[in-house]
């Protein structure tokens, strides 16, 4: 019968032995099937628990008058097996073993020391009373979560049994246990946010947030400071990710691994701080791990490793790989487990025969293994593949049973019909990486055998002279191959290596094979951009010029500058504002983009479901630097990524990998250039799901990136990234349709960051300065005469209401950027008509980063909304306010917590707006919410009872609060990049701002029956079998929630 696996399996089967335990040696069985539990799972705090309790109920079951029904001979035999001192020595030996467990080691602690209490209660003896302050000790100076706990225990103990000695007791433990306080302090902020993700159900969340937790961990087991017990809260740690969450994750086992490996390492080296006797055995770490993750081969791999590094027999080494061999799931991520668990194995065959003590048998054992691992791994292949398995790309084993023929048995020839042999599959003969390899060896058997043998070369021309013609061999018939993959490479080396080693006739037919190669592959090349710009011909619109703006705005909206509001009209100089963007057919070519993904980024398609992002970062390792990868599942199991290059050269390089093999697919890699579009002028209430419906008939939709509006709340536009060319070439064919009724004429075109516009004109050339507080009898001209004083004005405008009266502000654009900076410094704060003038750099319309909407007149609506509260975060109050007194505009007040910097205030409106009517709503994307003001106090107490907890896109849930609150907080900070971390300037969160603030509830008396009505409690939105799309519209993918969703959930709490 095969062990379980996993503490839970581990209790549930000591648990049905125990259910049959009825004798003596029944229960003794048991004991020792828990002696084999906690040998496999040394870390669980659950298996040794309960292995103490039943322990610890064996003894006292034993014990004359108990009622255990134990026969007289039992409870003799008994007596002597399960005795007080084992029963302790067991808690104790659980106790060390999770001790360092800081989050839930006091379970199993609690236990012992109240049982240790019972016993001193019984006979209080003075050796009772210092064992127990001995232990009281030395936990209070472990760091763990319960600590002040433990030390009101203390406490209390010493009240009651060393009353004299209570004050130095607990001097001298307050002391010692500064170290275990302050390494658990450095250690809350994590605890704190594991067990929010483990109280929240989501295991992702935790799985995510234990990773973040392990490494930070291991780096802090680097430092020199407090080595020792930084190292055994590691292995803590460990014991909690693997004994739970994480019991079957790759990661968290090879994390563990390379840890366990790396200190014995630096033990050897002699300049490891951690004793011996405090190591893991790397061979226990490695069953438990082939136990947990028998279908990982790396794991395996190390498995073997270590049995040869640790010196154990070739049977014992072989009952390893046979272990491996009859694991039902070694193949259960494809081949790739197989091999690497084989070439492992012959490695250390290899290795083994290659001694230069080897034993004849040693060499024998080699000869036979390595061809029978060959034959086994390809029949293992076949058999799971058909013929539709050739190999392993990389030909590990072949590589290894080469060396062997070459280096321990000297022949030549029988390696190089390996070799030969691997050139008849086209997997092999397509890839340049293999003809460079054999030609290598070529070289090497060359240069080794240089005083053995003559090469076959031409005596009448080559008198004395040895060639490496072998090697020169593998290009020929390289470049016979119409298909390989890099023949540029091939022919690059080629033509070195024959003018380093060649005679004079080879140079020249090589140089002449070559010229005729790369006339055929240039055809070649041309053909295949033909045939692609033929695919996109196909679809490709009219070119017409358009504009590109960061969001439509009408002409009559005021542009925001610092202190005031600002008409977009003319100068009154004659200076036109040219700050707005030019068409973007207009840009110049050429143009330096910071990031071009659009041109930098390939797909890479039929990749296993459960692909992770590390085993794609590694598939393209030696193509280039990867900025990002989007990872996208597909509804048959397989998966598709969109890989960021840093050039578009490395992206180029990188589908050179295409018809590689991932696990066990042959993965597609086409280039993304031409899969993106720019859409925009669509409704404003326009979500994921109303574009994702907008384009459904194109093809498939990739990803869908809304921008950020912390700095422009203004944007309104996205990118739409298809999954292939044809796809998107079809979607711009909508460029230009009418929404809703023309109200809309929609822009879509494919995006190209080399094209994008840029700004010109005085603001933007940074000439322009906005002054504010000036005196409201000044004209343009005095405003002149004051900045010239600087430097040649160009011009001034002076912002006037509608009676033609001065606003007190305006503009004025100097000459130079130089003269802009000196009026700046010498007028700011000048006082003019007992005025301080402020004088500042004028900014774009671009730069601002709130977005004020008004409700409409109606019942219970002031007119032009509410005049702002102090610290609300509103404008000030517009004209025509109803006067409502601070406390009348707090009471119907509300903050929504938790909105994405990419969802627009039209799009919060409109999922507000079921629930009552509203007066004014502001969003602050870089505080990741909104401010919004209803019309009477009753709908703020419903709207927070219905938007608390809220589940919005991407699992993404809202919360309410006060304005105050809004304030304090950040918004998200979101990293676009895998080769970049969040930015370490970023305000750390304290422990207390990790728990999220209690809703806020406003109870206010309503007048009539029926109050508990209409508090937004609906059940789950229906899905309509013919749903209509519209700007709401639509059920959003993968469990989110549209805007339409959020309208039907508020209206069915009405």
């Amino acid at each position: 019968m095969a062990s379980p696996v996993g503490e839970d399996n581990w209790v549930g089967f000591v648990d049905n032995q125990l259910r049959g335990a009825t004798d003596l040696d029944t229960r003794v069985n048991v004991v020792e099937c828990f002696r084999r539990a906690v040998s496999a799972e040394p870390g669980s705090l659950k298996v040794w628990l309960a292995y103490c309790e039943y322990f610890w109920s064996l003894y006292t079951d034993c014990q004359p008058g108990s009622d255990a029904g134990w026969s007289p001979e039992e409870q003799q035999l008994g007596r002597e097996a399960f005795t007080l001192d084992a029963a302790l020595n067991l808690w104790q030996e659980g106790y060390e073993a999770v001790q360092y467990r800081l989050a839930d080691s006091h379970e199993l602690w609690n236990r012992w020391v109240s049982l240790e209490m019972e016993l001193l209660a019984r006979t209080a003896t003075p050796a009772g009373i210092r064992r127990i302050t001995h232990l009281f000790k030395m936990r209070l100076a472990t760091p763990h979560a319960t600590w002040d706990a433990t030390s009101q225990m203390f406490s209390t103990f010493l009240s009651e049994y060393n009353r004299q000695a209570y004050e130095t007791e607990m001097a001298a433990v307050t002391r010692d246990a500064h170290d275990a306080k302050r390494l658990y302090n450095l250690r809350d902020p994590f605890e704190m946010k594991l067990d929010m993700a483990l109280r929240s159900g989501d295991a992702g969340s935790a799985k995510q947030v234990m990773a973040e937790y392990l490494g930070w961990e291991i780096k802090q087991s680097r430092g020199k400071k407090d080595a020792l017990t930084n190292f055994q809260i590691c292995l803590g740690l460990f014991s909690r990710a693997l004994t739970g969450i994480m019991a079957s994750d790759e990661d968290a086992w090879m994390n563990f691994l390379v840890f366990i490996s790396t200190a014995h390492s630096e033990l050897k080296a002699g300049h490891s701080r951690i004793p011996a006797s405090h190591l893991p055995n790397m061979l226990d770490v490695l069953q438990r791990a082939v136990h947990h993750l028998p279908w990982c081969g790396p794991v395996w791999s190390r498995y073997i490793l270590a049995a040869e590094e640790a010196g154990l027999s070739f049977t014992d080494i072989e009952r390893i790989k046979h272990a491996a061999t009859s694991s039902s799931q070694l193949d259960r991520d494809g081949m790739s487990g197989v091999i690497d668990m084989y070439a492992a194995w012959c490695g250390y065959l290899k290795r083994t025969a290659m001694n230069p003590n080897a034993t004849e048998e040693a060499v024998d054992l080699a000869e036979v293994g390595l061809p029978s691992a060959l034959e086994d791994v390809r029949h293992w292949g076949k058999r799971r593949y058909g013929d539709a398995y050739q190999g392993d790309p990389n030909f590990r084993l072949e590589k290894i049973f080469i060396q062997f023929l070459t280096e321990k048995k000297d022949n030549i020839e029988a390696a190089r019909a390996v070799w030969e042999q691997l050139s008849e599959v086209s997997l092999y003969a397509n890839s340049y990486d293999f003809w460079l390899h054999w030609f290598l060896w070529e070289m090497v058997v060359f240069t080794a055998t240089k005083n053995k043998t003559r090469s076959p070369t031409p005596v009448t021309v080559a008198q004395g002279l040895r060639v490496p013609s072998f090697a020169t061999r593998v290009f020929t018939r390289a470049l016979k191959v119409h298909t390989l993959d890099w023949p540029e490479r091939i022919m690059e080396v080629y033509l070195q290596h024959c003018n380093d080693y060649e005679l004079a006739e080879t140079l020249r037919e090589a140089q002449d094979t070559i010229y005729k190669t790369r006339k055929g592959v240039l055809k070649r090349r041309e053909r295949e951009a033909a045939q692609a710009a033929a695919a996109q011909a196909q679809y490709a619109p009219e070119t017409q010029e358009h504009t590109m703006v960061d969001a439509p705005q009408p002409t009559t909206e005021s542009a925001q500058s610092p202190g005031s509001k600002r008409k977009r009209g003319g100068s009154t100089n004659g200076e036109d504002d040219t700050s707005s963007k030019r068409a973007r057919s207009e840009a110049p070519n050429g143009v330096d983009a910071k990031r071009d993904r659009e041109n930098t980024s390939v797909f890479i398609g039929n990749l296993p479901g459960d692909v992770t992002l590390t085993k794609v970062k590694q598939f393209f390792r030696e193509y280039g630097h990867i900025n990002n990868i989007e990872m996208q599942r597909k509804d048959d199991g397989t998966s598709v990524a969109l890989v960021e290059f840093r050039t578009a050269d490395e992206a180029r390089s990188a589908l050179l990998r295409d018809g590689k093999f991932v696990a066990d697919r042959a993965v597609s890699v086409t280039s993304a250039t031409d899969c993106t579009l720019y859409v925009t002028n669509y409704p404003p209430e326009a979500d994921t799901q109303y574009i994702r419906e907008l384009f459904k008939d194109c093809g498939e939709i990739h990803s869908i990136r809304f921008p950020s509006l912390k700095f422009n709340t203004a944007r309104r536009f996205c990118y739409l990234t298809f999954c292939d060319r044809e796809a998107a070439a079809a979607a711009i064919k909508l460029d230009g349709k009418t929404l809703e009724g023309g109200k809309f004429k929609l822009l879509a075109k494919i995006s190209d960051p080399g094209m994008k516009q840029h700004r010109h004109g005085a603001q933007a050339e940074g000439r322009e300065i906005h002054v504010t507080n000036l005196p409201r009898n000044v004209d343009e001209d005095e405003i002149r005469v004051m900045f010239e004083k600087a430097g040649r004005v160009v011009s001034v405008r002076l912002l006037r209401d509608m009676a033609g009266k001065s606003k007190g502000a305006g503009f004025v654009v100097m000459e130079t950027k130089e003269q802009t900076e000196e009026a700046i410094k010498t007028l700011d704060t000048v006082i003019w008509g007992n005025r301080a003038l402020k004088v500042e750099l004028s900014l774009p319309a671009s730069q601002k980063t709130t977005a004020t909407t008004r409700g409409p007149l109606g019942a219970g609506s002031p007119e032009g909304g509410s005049p702002a509260p102090s610290g609300s975060g509103f404008p000030s109050s517009a004209p025509g306010s109803t006067g409502a007194t601070p406390a009348d505009i707090a009471a119907r007040t509300i903050a929504v917590l938790g909105i994405p910097d990419t969802m627009t205030d039209a799009r919060v409106r409109a999922m507000l707006a079921p629930i009552g009517t509203i007066v004014k709503l502001v969003l602050h994307p870089k505080h990741g919410g909104a401010v919004v003001e209803f019309a009477d106090a009753a709908t703020v107490g419903k709207a927070a009872l219905a938007i608390e907890g809220l589940e919005i896109e991407d699992g993404k849930k809202l919360r309410t609060g006060t304005v105050s609150e809004l304030f304090k907080q950040q918004g998200e900070i979101r990293v676009d990049r895998i080769d970049q971390a969040p930015s370490k300037t970023a305000s750390k969160p304290t422990p207390a701002q990790l728990m999220p603030p209690p809703p806020t509830v406003r109870r206010v008396p309503v007048l009539g029956r029926g109050g508990k009505r209409g508090l937004g409690f609906v059940g789950a939105a229906k899905k309509e079998p013919n749903g209509t799309s519209s700007a709401n519209g639509g059920t959003a993918p993968g469990g989110g929630k549209s805007n339409a969703d959020f309208k039907k959930m508020f209206l069915g709490g009405k």
